[in-house]
């Protein structure tokens, strides 16, 4: 342990020297700080036993905790961001203001702390693993509203957004490793740990038999209507998806019919003159064939006669493409409604059909890799981790494969005696 010894000067003054011996050992080489009063001398006394009767690191003996020398060419941190954001290519102007959003309202978050303790702004050069770490905190955290108990400034952030915002994070600190000339030598968003996530204790997906999907669909009086939401949940499709489908992409008169996904409709970069346009779909893997049973040909066939090859499949009564806000405010939700007042459990979105869809096939025994290519997932780890507590029926037959595999076989023409 190390120790405190007051040195009283000729003028009467007390210095405190803090005294010790490196790594603790009787013979070790002895080490010594000094300090103008006894709380300072006391809280390095307590750093040095702290790290095994070390010097602390970043601590230079006589000025203290000293930050490494800045890099000349260092900038703000916002500044980095945005010039990332801005210079990025193969993105659409909707995801990039989504970029510069998140940088806005959340990366703008990150500060840096020294190792003294003193809270700095953060520069690209300056973040630390420990600094990402304590934006995490602060992510989940959030800011309540200190004259509103009831109220947040900035709300709590789930766990998927915050993994979605430090992976763009994680590509900002990226490119300055990778910049000419390099502004950082690691990245220091590796290791962190984040949110799990299935920390919710609320499922976010909800789940319809095919009676409680049933009974929704039921309440939709609109024939237009309940055929996009037929369609929605016997394919999977996303939203943008199936409203994007022309006539082109069908293909229904092959032993297998089809319907191919090669677009989807985007959002618009706000002050555009549409508030959505036609784009590619999510991911490369979206671009996909979607294989339709029979009723869903002859659902098409009916849809389809006498329109041109770029008429779009699903349309209002009017003829128009449907657009999520009118089907969502005047089709889905009455109907769901209607279907909760009659005693349905659930409130399903309209995405939950997609979930329902994948349901169904799990429930059938369809292998989750086939489920990945007909939903258009990149990876088959989001496959698994989103929907792969649902493969539960198949737990009989895995026990008895494991028995199965795990029972010694009776060796031919070896009789065993019991009880010998």
């Amino acid at each position: 342990m190390a120790s405190i010894v007051e040195r009283p000067a000729r003028s009467g003054e007390i210095t405190y020297q803090v005294k010790w011996r490196e790594g603790g050992g009787r013979g070790a080489p002895g080490q010594s700080e000094k300090f103008g009063d006894r709380p300072s001398a006391e809280q390095f006394k307590a750093l040095v036993d702290a790290h095994g009767q070390q010097w602390p690191p970043g601590w230079v003996r006589g000025k203290g905790f000293v930050e490494p020398d800045a890099h000349p060419d260092d900038v703000p941190w916002l500044t980095w961001a945005n010039r990332y954001v801005d210079r990025l290519t193969g993105i659409d102007d909707r995801t990039r203001d989504d970029y510069r959003r998140d940088v806005r309202i959340h990366l703008s978050l990150l500060q840096h702390t020294e190792r003294s303790g003193r809270v700095r702004p953060a520069t690209i050069c300056n973040i630390t693993q420990d600094d990402v770490q304590d934006w995490v905190r602060a992510e989940e955290k959030g800011e309540p509203d200190p004259d509103d108990p009831d109220k947040w400034l900035r709300r709590q952030a789930d766990p998927k957004s915050i993994r979605n915002r430090h992976g763009l994070l994680f590509c900002i600190v990226q490119a300055a490793i990778e910049t000419e000339p390099q502004l950082r030598t690691m990245n220091c968003c590796k290791g962190t740990r984040l949110p799990r996530l299935d920390d919710h204790i609320e499922e976010e997906m909800t789940f319809l038999e095919r009676d409680e999907y049933q009974r929704v669909a039921a309440e939709i009086s609109d024939p237009a209507a309940r055929d996009l939401a037929d369609w929605l949940v016997g394919t999977g499709m996303r939203w943008g998806e199936a409203t994007a489908l022309q006539v082109r992409d069908l293909n229904l008169t092959a032993d297998q019919p089809t319907a191919t996904v090669t677009r989807a409709w985007k959002k618009a970069k706000k002050g555009s003159d549409k508030a959505f346009y036609l784009g590619p779909p999510k991911t490369r893997k979206a671009r996909r064939l979607v294989a339709l049973a029979p009723a869903q040909v002859d659902m098409a066939r009916r849809l389809v006669t006498g329109q041109p090859s770029e008429g779009f499949v699903f349309r209002t009564a009017t003829g128009k493409n449907w657009r999520h806000a009118n089907f969502y405010n005047r089709k889905w939700t009455p109907a769901v409604a209607a279907a909760v007042e009659k005693g349905l459990p659930k409130r399903p979105r309209i995405h939950d059909l997609r979930h329902t869809h994948v349901a169904w096939l799990i429930a059938a025994r369809i292998p989750l890799p086939a489920i990945q290519t007909r939903l258009g997932h990149e990876s088959i780890s989001t496959t698994v981790d989103r929907y792969g507590h649902l493969v539960r029926e198949l737990d009989g037959e895995i026990t008895a494969a494991v028995e199965a595999a795990l029972a010694v076989p009776e060796q031919r023409g070896l009789h065993v005696v019991r009880g010998a």
